[in-house]
């Protein structure tokens, strides 16, 4: 397959809202929305949503977001996924298809040692050799999907030491060196101001302006001089200040608001919408040209030919980096030479947090089943058994764990849970053949005498 690259002027999407379950109703009912965006690993090709196909007949666009491929890894793209992520581009139609610049595994052959999974999106080095690795996963994503691929700017807690390039030259190689859209999240870079000092109209002024495909803005809160990006609170003055300043040096081809959790109201959400209009629209009205030193040439060249790709020494040299990291955070290994211990400390209970928040949307029987006691259980065990496979994995690890502790001490309970186990733990769902049923019912009885 030809390599899809920018040659072709970006799609013209407009405003957009992400799309989720909990506020599908209200996404549809809203008015002067162009186009959605919905996370690629909660959606079934062949059994959409209804809202969607809906959204789809109206022709609102609908665009595949990938939060697991992890194009930042040391390892190559799994196959798999960039097959799913393209057949979600072909079922929806979608003009283009978005991933993120970060690594979200490590562990596994390359380095030899347990394979470890973050649930959550991490940064990549801002060196040579994390450059080289991340422009082949580029390239290889880029041959196998259907159609143009962007890829977006991640929030950081953490920075990496030794690092050899700012964020905006980092993006403007990759993009040159690929052709690779970007999808510019200035939330990301109003995190990054706060958490790592980065200066954002001084990476605006650094990125290939014209490689931008669409623009993400979301909300977050700070606690105790740290910025988290939560995508669950309202867009905050500085964010939308940001997106000004990016839009009066370059007409956005599209722009929208992400949102996760905490879901206000339908006039509220329509509200922060119509706040972002106005902050393009006043970066557009106040537009003044400005010379951000870039070859302005970047996104409508070829990519550069792969060559001979990336040797195993630099993937494997990465990858242990990137294992030593993660594995300081989600397995309490010592921290790595260079690392700030207490952002890393934040970092490391941010996720297991995250691990218990999303487990209860995976398995919500269990904090209902173990009521209070569930965070403070799931958080011990976050801190000493990493995360090795999904959510819906680590919900069944979390349930043996306890069982093979004797825990909780309610014996009613630790019988519910092993029902529980039972039900999800096969290769295939247990039978529900009338008999079946009543011999385990019988069983639930006896466990809980």
């Amino acid at each position: 397959m030809e390599r899809m690259t920018g040659t072709a002027r970006a799609a013209r999407l407009g405003t957009g809202i992400g799309w989720r379950p909990e506020i599908a109703d209200v996404v549809e009912r809203m008015p002067g929305i162009d186009w959605v965006e919905a996370v690629s690993e909660n959606l079934c090709p062949g059994h959409l949503p209804d809202s969607l196909l809906r959204l789809r007949e109206r022709g609102v666009t609908v665009v595949p977001h990938g939060v697991s491929l992890g194009l930042g890894g040391a390892e190559r793209p799994d196959a798999g996924r960039l097959a799913a992520l393209a057949e979600r581009a072909e079922v929806l139609g979608s003009p283009l298809v978005t991933e993120h610049i970060a690594f979200v595994r490590a562990g596994g052959p390359l380095t030899a040692s347990p394979p470890l999974e973050a649930g959550h999106l991490l940064p990549v080095p801002r060196t040579r050799d994390a450059l080289d690795v991340l422009c082949e996963n580029v390239r290889i994503a880029q041959d196998a999907l259907p159609v143009p691929l962007a890829v977006e700017n991640i929030a950081a807690l953490v920075s990496w030491p030794d690092e050899e390039m700012t964020e905006g030259q980092f993006l403007y190689e990759l993009a040159d060196r690929t052709g690779v859209r970007l999808l510019i999240d200035v939330a990301n870079l109003h995190t990054n101001h706060v958490n790592l000092g980065a200066d954002p109209a001084e990476a605006l002024g650094e990125l290939p302006l014209e490689a931008i495909a669409y623009v993400h803005v979301a909300g977050g809160f700070e606690r105790d001089g740290v910025w988290h990006d939560s995508h669950a609170h309202p867009v905050p003055q500085p964010v939308l200040d940001i997106l000004t300043d990016l839009a009066s040096r370059v007409a956005p081809p599209g722009v929208l608001l992400e949102r996760d959790e905490n879901f206000p109201e339908g006039e509220e959400l329509a509200g922060e919408v119509e706040a972002i209009r106005n902050a393009v629209a006043k970066g557009r009205a106040g537009e003044v040209p400005k010379d951000t030193g870039a070859d302005t040439g970047a996104a409508t060249r070829r990519a550069a030919p792969a060559g001979a790709g990336v040797g195993d020494t630099v993937r494997q040299r990465l990858g242990l980096a990137q294992t030593a990291l993660l594995s300081a955070l989600v397995a309490g290994t010592p921290v790595p030479e260079g690392f700030d211990r207490v952002r890393l400390g934040v970092q490391a209970r941010a996720l297991a947090g995250k691990r218990a928040d999303v487990v209860t949307k995976v398995a919500p029987e269990l904090p209902v089943l173990l009521g209070a006691g569930y965070r403070p259980a799931f958080l011990a065990y976050a801190q000493k058994c990493p995360m090795t496979g999904g959510y819906r994995r680590d919900a069944l690890d979390f349930v043996e764990h306890l069982m093979r502790n004797g825990r909780p001490q309610d014996a009613g309970v630790r019988g519910e849970l092993r029902e529980w186990w039972l039900e999800r733990s096969g290769p295939v769902p247990r039978s529900e053949r009338a008999g079946v049923r009543w011999a385990r019912a019988t069983r639930r009885v006896l466990l809980r005498r």
